[in-house]
């Protein structure tokens, strides 16, 4: 099975916020991006992605520069769900509870969010779904840098404590 990961292009965001399931809008310009994207990916394939809109603009415009065999946007394709943290800046995070997250993200959960082991599950949930309709045609999925590390950590059986190891720029292709 081929697969496309798709990170979506910059957000509005300054530097330094935390905007995990925020709904938040992609910076523009964007169709040079855009372009640049759909030249790494192949001209037919099944697309998938998250309903946020950083990542459904994107899907959209992919879906309609090349022949699309199907599209559906995606609960489980969702960045990790950053709780109380959501659109505030890392530096105003309280130490006590940031340091204790940095230090085991993956076991332990943001305050009324998720830990990263919740979004691997998901993400998980997703990919047997995917797997188990035995798709005969590349896959592109359009998605959050959260959401392809665990899906690198899961095919290269990484560690999820090791997922940072994947860096995934904005914009950036990662074919699987």
């Amino acid at each position: 099975m081929e697969i496309y990961l798709v990170r979506h292009t910059e957000t509005i965001c300054e530097k330094g916020i935390c905007y995990g399931q925020s709904d938040v809008n992609i910076a523009e310009p964007f169709d040079e991006i855009f372009d640049r994207i759909i030249s790494e990916l192949p001209s037919e394939a099944i697309i998938f992605s998250s309903p946020l809109k950083r990542c459904s603009i994107l899907a959209k415009h992919i879906k309609k520069n090349i022949k699309t065999i199907s599209y559906q946007e995606d609960d489980r394709l969702k960045e990790m769900n950053f709780g109380d943290w959501e659109l505030k800046n890392w530096n105003e995070i309280p130490p006590e509870q940031l340091n204790p997250w940095m230090e085991d993200f993956v076991n332990i959960q943001v305050s009324n969010g998720e830990s990263f082991i919740d979004l691997h599950k998901r993400v998980k949930s997703f990919l047997s779904d995917l797997i188990s309709q035995k798709p005969q045609k590349p896959i592109i999925i359009v998605a959050h840098a959260g959401v392809i590390r665990s899906i690198l950590c899961h095919h290269t059986s990484l560690p999820l404590k090791e997922a940072f190891q994947n860096k995934v720029d904005f914009g950036q292709v990662v074919k699987i």
